[in-house]
């Protein structure tokens, strides 16, 4: 069977848009009915239904956000590193929110009314560091990405250390099960949860490991890169097709591309600067980027490019998440995404 993606690009003339006035869209959840959810930084997530009305649920609005532009590095800094920073998003099985607060650093649940508690801030003994990510499995495990334990996030990224980590609340337990990762960011599980495929931003690449289950609790083994070792750009936010391939944001040099399932990278979109993208790739090399260098980087679609998700009635709809937008563009796929485990129809 042919892979639906080859010689596909998105068309730019067909890009429509959702939502106004969001504030760091990184993350959206989609939902059978139309839905969505997005990740907003006033402390919450914004509620978009299918007739495009949306509603802001949270406990607490952050005045840092009332605009959602960083005109120079000090507001990346300020805005970026700072305060309550709802960052991933997942559905627990009752339909409550599980939120990981790259701000906060800590695994929140929130209800769809916007009552919040704290699910966990520590494992070990020791402060989690950088929750960046989560992911609720057919399991009903909740898995978690830690980017790093250093703050700001920034240094951590300007200097790719290699401290990031994967853990697993399991049986009411957190614990470590991968680390030593650049910049831990999205993971996916595969259709048949086999493999745990992890996003290292700073690496720039992915990697996978396979599922074991055990007596005492899953484990991730047999670690390997997944396509290039070097991806071009940053990756952020991945999703898998019905195909197999894994669809990936590349951010601040905003590039969507695919990874088929030989592990081949295929172009989608470019949306990038290019003179400000090849200074950010030379200085994130030689570990010397500043902010500024981040700040420059950056598309007009979906500013700072960071997710993605398939939504819509045939799961064809492809919503993109962005740090700096306000809104969110989206696009129809020639194939159906694959069904997150929330979804029901």
């Amino acid at each position: 069977m042919a892979n639906p993606l080859q010689g596909f690009s998105v068309d730019r003339d067909r890009i429509k848009a959702i939502g106004h006035g969001l504030q760091r869209p990184e993350c959206i959840l989609a939902e059978p009915d139309g839905t969505l959810w997005a990740a907003d930084a006033r402390g919450g997530v914004t509620r978009i239904a299918a007739d495009g009305s949306q509603r802001f649920i949270g406990q607490k609005a952050d005045a840092r956000f009332a605009s959602a532009a960083a005109a120079t590095s000090e507001d990346v800094e300020r805005k970026f590193t700072t305060g309550t920073l709802p960052n991933g998003l997942a559905f627990a099985a009752n339909g409550d929110i599980l939120i990981s607060n790259f701000g906060t650093d800590c695994l929140e649940l929130m209800t769809r009314e916007g009552a919040t508690r704290t699910l966990v801030d520590r494992i070990d003994g020791q402060p989690i560091g950088k929750v960046n990510f989560v992911l609720r499995d057919s399991k009903d495990r909740v898995w978690i990405t830690v980017s790093t334990r250093v703050n700001p996030w920034t240094a951590a990224a300007s200097s790719r250390v290699r401290d990031g980590y994967i853990a697993v609340l399991e049986r009411g337990v957190l614990r470590v099960v991968a680390e030593g990762f650049y910049f831990t960011n999205e993971i996916r599980l595969d259709a048949r949860e086999e493999w745990l495929y992890i996003v290292e931003t700073t690496g720039p690449h992915i990697t996978r490991m396979r599922v074991r289950e055990g007596a005492q609790g899953v484990t991730l083994s047999d670690r390997e890169l997944f396509g290039p070792a070097h991806l071009g750009g940053f990756p952020d936010g991945v999703a898998f097709d019905a195909f197999g391939n894994l669809w990936c944001t590349l951010v601040m040099v905003d590039q969507l591309i695919a990874l088929t399932p030989q592990g081949d990278k295929l172009l989608l979109l470019d949306d990038g600067n290019p003179a400000a993208s090849k200074n950010l790739l030379s200085h994130m090399a030689a570990c010397t980027v500043t902010p500024d260098d981040m700040l420059k980087a950056r598309g007009t679609l979906a500013p700072w490019m960071a997710s993605i998700t398939f939504g819509g009635p045939d799961l064809r709809t492809v919503y993109v998440g962005s740090l700096m937008g306000t809104t969110i563009p989206y696009f129809t796929s020639p194939v159906a995404g694959l069904p997150m485990v929330h979804w029901k129809t």
